[in-house]
């Protein structure tokens, strides 16, 4: 039986792994995280999505001085919602998945003709890039290594070069590296736009995943 509070865990460590941010605070009904990113000083992340940790955590999303998030995976979006609103936070994303697969199990895709795919670890960070005849980055993404677990972050098809398979060669390049690294789950949070393709290659869902902040703060994901 999938404990979503280790996945939600793994996850976060994974991700701060591949993006290079400082270790997690545990607080109790959450985490709390140093982003360091434009737009997004502090994240918290919940571990579990009952009315009393939420709201816990919205009072501390509220005191801080900095734009902080708060990111609530939940396999109940309607009733989290209802108290992130009460609570006086606004949701910047209600329909994002948390989502997990068996990377023995992920298909590989060949690039298409006239490009080439590069891959390479460093440390604990995995990253793949298809590149054009030219040079010319067509997709990329990373996989943070963490244990049995690849975190899948900032998978990105460049526009100039989307609806040629570019997406799935990279995905099964990450997923086969993290493989060979030891990795024995995939695990991302993926957005409305990506859901097609991962549910394609056999991602499936373990929860919904909202994000909220304090009012005035709508700085894009």
């Amino acid at each position: 039986m999938l404990d979503l509070r280790e996945l939600i865990v793994s996850w976060q460590r994974g991700w701060g792994v591949a993006r290079g941010l400082p270790a997690a605070e545990a607080l109790g009904p959450g985490l709390r995280v140093r982003c360091l990113q434009p737009g997004r000083a502090v994240e918290y992340v919940a571990l579990h999505s009952d009315p009393a940790a939420l709201r816990a955590l919205a009072a501390r999303v509220a005191a801080e001085d900095e734009v902080t998030w708060l990111t609530v995976p939940t396999t109940d979006p309607a009733a989290a919602a209802a108290v992130l609103d009460a609570a006086g936070l606004v949701l910047l994303r209600r329909s994002e998945l948390l989502m997990t697969i068996d990377l023995s199990a992920h298909p590989e895709f060949p690039p298409p003709a006239g490009y080439r795919l590069e891959t390479t670890v460093d440390a604990a960070v995995l990253t793949a890039t298809v590149l054009a005849a030219s040079g010319e980055v067509g997709a990329r993404g990373t996989m943070g290594l963490t244990g049995p677990d690849a975190v899948a972050d900032r998978i990105e098809t460049l526009p100039a070069h989307r609806r040629r398979g570019l997406a799935s060669t990279l995905m099964g390049a990450l997923a086969a590296g993290a493989a060979r690294a030891g990795a024995e789950r995939g695990v991302l949070i993926a957005s409305e736009d990506g859901q097609p393709l991962y549910a394609k290659l056999g991602w499936r869902p373990a929860a919904d995943v909202l994000i909220a902040t304090t009012p005035g703060n709508t700085y894009p994901a």
